[in-house]
């Protein structure tokens, strides 16, 4: 990335040296309050002199523009395993397997998404919201697989997150819910908002963000659903938290569901059979991100990717049809996906 930008003024009418920058989309200047955090250090001159934001530009005026150095990332790189869905020079889309933490934090300094990021793309990757989380866009919980989209340099990441800002990023999850919603179609909106009882937890609150989810039940089992979720906000645990909270908590789910509230839905004789699959093969939320659909920031294609089924959610799928099913068809999860492929 170039350090320092020479710029020279040459149009006749005057314009705001912010706004005229971020339209240059240079790509080293990524986003607007980028630009705008430059001059509040007085990283951008005009004819060597620092200068508002609201600066007038007249012909000739001369702009040299400092940027900061590149911070250092103390991130380990390491060679853990990526399915890799779409790529280009500008960004990535994963299909990220359950139980993998996207950034490091406290107690999870390394095997994280971002050490295999930084393995396979190196400096190739943003520099990311955070020192700790080059090329992280946007997250999915530990438990919770399927898609993530990373960004390759400032300005995809920039144009990225106002996508994702301004719900220009459609996001389609698929989950299995414990009990079946009363509306096999619905939207849920409600606020949310960090819990007071629990950190950990999200809820349902007056003061929270507004939160809107748009499902569809695709499949029925007795005591049992597989439904289609479309987000229309990104709230922290949103999906889970908007199940729990309307009494269909998504199954596997340790944080808003309970084992006991399982067994409460389900013929006595079959706990056992229900714990066996909980503690050996369904170790997580039931929940999937399975397809992405937006506009390419840079080159203005259009994007759909979709993520295959792991084998956890899958096995889960095809145990439910043999324990719970409706009908003693074989369950035929392509065919059930490609018909629900449109809304």
């Amino acid at each position: 990335m170039k350090q320092k930008i020479k710029i020279i003024y040459d149009l006749s009418a005057p314009q705001r040296l912010d706004k005229y920058l971020s339209e240059l989309r240079i790509q080293e200047l990524y986003s607007r309050s980028f630009i705008e955090r430059l001059i509040d250090e007085d990283r951008i001159l005009v004819n060597l002199i620092p200068v508002k934001k609201s600066y007038l530009l007249q012909e000739g005026d001369e702009i040299d523009v400092n940027l900061p150095e590149p911070q250092p990332q103390d991130i380990i790189p390491q060679n853990i395993p990526l399915e890799v869905l779409y790529e280009d020079d500008d960004l990535a889309v994963i299909n990220k397997e359950p139980g993998l933490i996207v950034h490091p934090g406290f107690g999870n300094p390394d095997m994280t998404l971002v050490n295999a990021l930084v393995f396979r793309w190196g400096e190739q990757l943003s520099t990311g919201r955070a020192a700790d989380r080059p090329g992280i866009v946007h997250r999915l919980d530990r438990g919770t697989s399927g898609l993530m989209v990373i960004a390759k340099n400032d300005l995809t990441q920039s144009r990225l997150s106002d996508m994702f800002a301004r719900r220009e990023v459609r996001k389609t999850y698929l989950a299995i819910t414990s009990g079946i919603p009363q509306a096999g179609e619905d939207t849920i909106t409600n606020n949310i908002a960090r819990s007071m009882s629990n950190p950990r937890k999200m809820c349902v609150a007056n003061e929270g963000r507004q939160a809107i989810t748009h499902y569809k039940i695709i499949h029925y089992f007795d005591f049992f659903s597989l439904a289609k979720i479309d987000l229309e906000t990104g709230r922290m645990h949103q999906i889970r938290v908007h199940f729990a909270h309307i009494g269909y908590p998504i199954l596997g789910d340790l944080l808003y569901n309970t084992r006991n509230h399982v067994y409460s839905l389900i013929p006595p004789n079959m706990k056992r059979r229900v714990t066996e699959l909980l503690l050996n093969h369904l170790r997580r939320q039931a929940l999937h991100a399975w397809r992405l659909e937006f506009t390419h920031p840079i080159s203005g294609k259009k994007i759909d990717v979709q993520a295959p089924l792991p084998e956890d959610f899958i096995y889960t799928l095809n145990w439910l049809q043999e324990n719970f099913a409706l009908d003693k068809t074989s369950l035929d999860i392509e065919a059930i996906l490609k018909y629900n492929l449109t809304w």
